[in-house]
């Protein structure tokens, strides 16, 4: 099986279609968040990436799944925005709707929302990191196993360090909004943990579905 078909490029339809529902997705969201001043600060990184992620289509498109984990990445973080992530839902939904609580099943004593959103950004965005990886320095051997979660370890670290500072800056309740610790000293490094051992299981899946072979 060549690269060519391990990989499917993604059409520009396809990318426009995923653009428009995160569009539509991202108004319906910034309709009366919880915090409008935290909805602010989580979307800074936002409206960065996605005008990124447009001009790049041509010099640097990505494949159809790429976009696909992108996109379900960025529908989570803005539920994280409009909520907060300390304040997201989540156990309310499952009791209304399933009947039992959730963090009572798993024994969680908080709101672990920002720690499942900390995994699957480890999952969804490492496998667009191995495409990069792959267009502007194409790692060899074992360091194509290697370099993509050290890629998604050094940029989850620059995260934190984000938080810290804008948690700094601003200070008060928006700063305690944005952090998020709920009273966990050791939170930023459980995020980073959470986040490595998401592109672990990422690599893990897509190294045996081929895509870590030597490109040609």
């Amino acid at each position: 099986m060549t690269e060519s078909h391990r990989r499917t490029p993604a059409t520009p339809r396809f990318a426009l279609v995923l653009l428009g529902l995160f569009a539509i997705a991202w108004v319906a969201l910034a309709i009366a968040p919880k915090y409008r001043d935290d909805w602010a600060l989580e979307n800074v990184l936002v409206l960065v990436a996605v005008p990124v992620l447009a001009w790049g289509w041509r010099t640097l498109p990505l494949t159809r799944l790429s976009y696909a984990c992108l996109f379900l990445f960025g529908l989570l973080h803005e539920i994280g925005a409009h909520y907060t992530y300390a304040e997201v839902p989540y156990d309310a939904f499952f009791q209304r709707h399933l009947g039992f609580s959730l963090d009572a099943a798993l024994g969680l004593q908080r709101n672990s929302f920002d720690r499942l959103v900390h995994f699957l950004y480890g999952v969804l965005v490492t496998p667009a990191c191995i495409e990069l990886l792959d267009r502007v320095a194409p790692p060899r051997g074992a360091w194509r196993w290697v370099m993509p979660v050290s890629f998604v370890m050094s940029h989850s670290l620059l995260f934190e360090m984000f938080e810290w500072l804008a948690a700094s800056v601003f200070g008060g309740d928006l700063g305690q909004a944005y952090l998020g610790t709920q009273g966990d000293v050791w939170d930023a490094q459980k995020d980073m943990l959470m986040a490595t051992a998401g592109a672990v299981v990422a690599v893990t899946a897509l190294g045996l579905r081929g895509w870590l072979a030597p490109r040609h």
